[in-house]
């Protein structure tokens, strides 16, 4: 056989060592994580452990790519217009920005520049979870203009999680009301359990709120908000020490729902 080149790349959040022909064609890959080699053809194997050698980290299962569980099969056939996985952290403000990048010369801010700064904050925070059998999906689109900034899923639940820019800033919570700094207080509590109340009807599954700060220099909650947590960025890793609510089976097939822009379409 001719030589075979590794090549990494990164799927779903993971990465993975593919082996290619000299022609680009896959004849196996390496997944660290599982510690398992996937042949696409038995007649490879020692050339293909022989390319892998370098960069196998200990023991690996070898054998043919396992049996696609029903979540990946209904991945594998959403169409790519309607697969939402591939979103970036505050995909919308993005496009908006792409679209009207606004006055190059402007007295304040742009807020939708903050917005995005918080919500690929708390998006990168959350992405950080993936190794651990969670998952995140970043600006879902509800009708009427809502917007789920983040949706986690995992072995602790699902949780809609709210973006916002707090830098430096001292937020001041009593339920429903948020204030930012010296900024009017807003009812951001009610409106978030309100999208995660959407968002346990198009899942058929409880999905609990959070409000990610995003830098704050001071937290003051008056009292615990109903059925809501409150979090810094650099809090939500402690999300993954969850559990006992999924299993992984069930994860998976609520990701599979969750990523299918369709799901959004009745709520």
């Amino acid at each position: 056989m001719s030589t075979l080149r590794v090549v990494p790349a990164y799927r779903h959040g993971r990465e993975r060592l593919f082996v290619c022909r000299p022609d680009g064609s896959n004849v196996a890959w390496y997944d660290r994580e599982t510690g398992r080699v996937n042949l696409l053809g038995e007649d490879a194997r020692d050339d293909v452990l022989q390319a892998l050698k370098p960069f196998l980290t200990g023991p690996v299962t070898v054998g043919p790519p396992p049996v696609p569980t029903p979540a990946e099969l209904a991945r594998l056939t959403l169409h790519p217009d309607d697969d939402l996985a591939p979103n970036r952290p505050g995909e919308a403000l993005l496009v908006a920005l792409d679209r009207d990048p606004g006055p190059a010369r402007r007295l304040r801010p742009d807020p939708r520049r903050r917005a995005l700064m918080a919500e690929e904050t708390v998006g990168a925070a959350l992405d950080d979870l993936e190794g651990a059998g969670w998952h995140t999906l970043h600006s879902i689109s509800l009708p009427g203009g809502d917007r789920i900034h983040h949706l986690l899923l995992g072995p602790g639940g699902l949780f809609a999680v709210h973006a916002l820019y707090a830098r430096k800033a001292r937020v001041q919570v009593a339920d429903p009301m948020v204030a930012v700094g010296r900024r009017e207080a807003e009812p951001l509590l009610r409106r978030l359990r309100s999208v995660a109340d959407r968002a346990s009807y198009a899942l058929t599954a409880e999905v609990r709120p959070v409000l990610a700060l995003a830098g704050p220099a001071e937290v003051t909650v008056t009292a615990p908000p109903r059925s809501a947590r409150i979090l810094k960025d650099t809090e939500l890793a402690g999300l993954a020490r969850l559990g006992g609510v999924l299993k992984p089976a069930d994860v998976e097939a609520l990701h599979a729902m969750a990523r299918d822009r369709n799901t959004w379409g009745r709520v």
